[in-house]
């Protein structure tokens, strides 16, 4: 498989003789802390990756264990953390004794894929986003309420599948948001009482990061088992693109606005919006 290759969300859906559990909506939404509704979030990126995403009807998603968004990014970003890894390398399944938790928790994040944004415009986020760009950075706006619903629709069962390099798949990701949660990473523990939900994992960040102010919307498979495509192994992409249509978010209120950076290049970033008959917000 081109390790480039994008996983899409399509409006089809395909059963293999052993399916892989489909997934859910908001299925640990009690285990994560939630914005108020209407909560703006801000997603900074350089302006020609809004181009390309508008353009194309997507928002992308990186799997959480391959985050290169910046220098210094976390590279633990998802991982199970360092105090809870000894005890979970000890326990194994019954009916897999040597298959850890350990393994488990590991599987799990290389399975997790997340878009992230920050509850509030600072400067944090203008200066380690979006750089690196021809043309400057951008931030898009978002209304949480409305991005959720939107998200949430297009996973409801019937209406959605995954899609692999044109292959239309099972649709195996369970959709949640919660706002991160910024520790010690060193020293904290989930598990010092029972094994922690993976999910947990995917919404802890190191201290240092507290800056961000993130809110993350994750789409997650299970972590047991393996994944196979006309009974071939395969391995998740890096990165996959969940149908968007920014049009339909513009008008619909969904996006509040689409602002730019002191970088930007504004008359080229309007002309690409014109060419998309999209006026600036």
């Amino acid at each position: 498989m081109n390790k480039d290759a994008h996983l899409k969300i399509s409006d089809r859906v395909s059963l293999t003789s052993t399916p892989a559990p489909r997934g859910f909506i908001e299925p640990h939404a009690t285990l994560l802390r939630q914005p108020v509704d209407g909560q703006p979030l801000y997603k900074v990126m350089r302006a020609e990756h809004l181009i390309n995403s508008i353009a194309n009807s997507y928002l992308h998603f990186n799997r959480v264990d391959s985050y290169r968004d910046f220098d210094k990014a976390d590279a633990l970003d998802g991982a199970q953390l360092p105090a809870d890894r000894v005890l979970n390398a000890t326990i194994g399944f019954e009916k897999a004794p040597t298959f850890t938790a350990e393994h488990y928790y590991d599987q799990s994040r290389a399975r997790t894929y997340a878009c992230c944004f920050a509850l509030e415009n600072n400067a944090h986020i203008w200066q380690h986003y979006g750089s690196g760009s021809d043309h400057g950075r951008v931030a898009v706006v978002f209304d949480f309420t409305w991005l959720r619903q939107h998200l949430n629709a297009q996973l409801m069962p019937g209406t959605s599948g995954l899609m692999l390099n044109d292959v239309p798949l099972r649709q195996i990701f369970s959709i949640n948001y919660g706002v991160v949660d910024y520790v010690d990473t060193d020293q904290h523990r989930l598990n010092s009482q029972q094994l922690p939900n993976p999910i947990l994992y995917s919404y802890l960040k190191a201290e240092r990061f507290r800056a961000e102010h993130e809110l993350r919307v994750s789409l997650s498979a299970i972590g047991m088992g393996r994944l196979s495509l006309n009974g071939k192994a395969i391995e998740l992409p890096p990165s996959l693109h969940m149908a968007f249509d920014f049009r339909t978010a513009i008008a619909g209120g969904g996006i509040i606005s689409i602002d730019t950076g002191a970088d930007c290049d504004r008359a080229w970033f309007g002309k690409e919006l014109d060419k998309l008959r999209i006026r600036g917000t």
